[in-house]
């Protein structure tokens, strides 16, 4: 593991060295780095809340988003530390699945240590989704078939390998008695490919959260059969089952939030504190979660970091139990 920790750093870096020339430099405008392809949940979260923070002036003008893909936000966070160690103008979207790549050591040298945790400002959960056309209709029907052919079913999914979309789906497969490792796992550079590919036939289920797929929904392109909740969601989502109504004992709450470059001014890191304070605490945000269907969840500043080192420890231990890791 320590060896190829070595060899993701070299290559993180060398992709940061080709992201160097084009780095905004001497600029004041607020950026938010989304460290996927457009269309996933880390570009959701940076699109929304730059908007929010834009009409509530809470910054100055617009918030420019920048996507970065690759390393699952590994090239993201390199670039962050290499490049960006002291803009104080600049934020980062992260998730559960920035966590768990932390706690499996998939980032190299790059720890938690190294970025500024700020707040979480949202929470979704994770959901199973197939093609409104698939012969499965349930989570049941799915696990049953998947367990008397298990290199029958390929999944899609908007993070690396062992990261977040492919552990929940790991976490569903091992309750049904099927082999974490005999998954069949295709990442995508964030969830709007992954959900592409599904939509497009290449892979039969997408492991995912259910904003990415909410306009998929409504359009009757998808069928979610099951979200990882811990009780069915309200609304428009109160048919779908959760997975342990199906028997699988699973749940993954996905919590939106941000870190900032690990250099910047004490003062500066609780303005950012304070800038996503109120904007948590908004109307505006709150008709933005709504629409969405994301669930309040709010963690900030020193308590925040302290939640993410936490969920680390806990990734760490449930990885070495499925054996991602030694």
């Amino acid at each position: 593991m320590r060896k190829t920790a070595r060899c993701l750093t070299t290559t993180l870096l060398l992709s940061v060295c080709a992201l160097a020339c084009t780095a905004p430099t001497g600029r004041s405008v607020t950026e938010c780095i989304a460290p996927a392809a457009p269309g996933g949940g880390w570009d959701f979260t940076c699109r929304s809340v730059g908007r929010v923070l834009s009409e509530l002036g809470l910054v100055d003008g617009t918030v420019q988003v920048t996507n970065i893909p690759g390393a699952g936000g590994g090239i993201a966070l390199a670039h962050t530390v290499t490049q960006r160690g002291r803009d104080r103008h600049l934020l980062v979207a992260a998730s559960p699945s920035t966590t768990l790549s932390l706690s499996q050591e998939r980032f190299g040298d790059l720890t938690e240590r190294s970025v500024r945790w700020v707040a979480a400002i949202g929470s979704e959960v994770g959901a199973l989704a197939v093609r409104s056309d698939a012969p499965w209709q349930t989570l049941t029907e799915l696990m049953e078939y998947w367990r008397s052919d298990p290199g029958a079913i390929t999944v899609s999914g908007g993070s690396t390998v062992a990261s977040q979309d492919h552990m929940k789906v790991m976490l569903v497969a091992r309750e049904a008695g099927i082999a974490p490792r005999a998954v069949r796992y295709i990442p995508f550079d964030g969830g709007g490919e992954a959900l592409t590919a599904m939509l497009g036939g290449f892979v039969d289920v997408f492991s995912g959260e259910i904003s990415e797929m909410a306009g998929q929904i409504e359009a009757g392109a998808v069928r979610v059969i099951a979200v990882l909740s811990p009780e069915r969601l309200g609304g428009d989502l109160a048919g779908i089952p959760t997975a342990r109504e199906s028997g699988y004992d699973v749940e993954w709450i996905t919590w939106r939030g941000f870190y900032v470059p690990a250099e910047i001014a004490d003062s500066t890191y609780e303005r950012w504190v304070d800038a996503l304070t109120r904007l948590e605490s908004s109307p505006e945000w709150g008709a933005v979660r709504a629409a969405n269907r994301l669930q309040p969840f709010f963690v900030a500043g020193d308590d925040f970091t302290r939640f993410v080192n936490g969920q680390i420890e806990e990734f760490r231990s449930i990885s070495r139990e499925i054996g991602l890791i030694q």
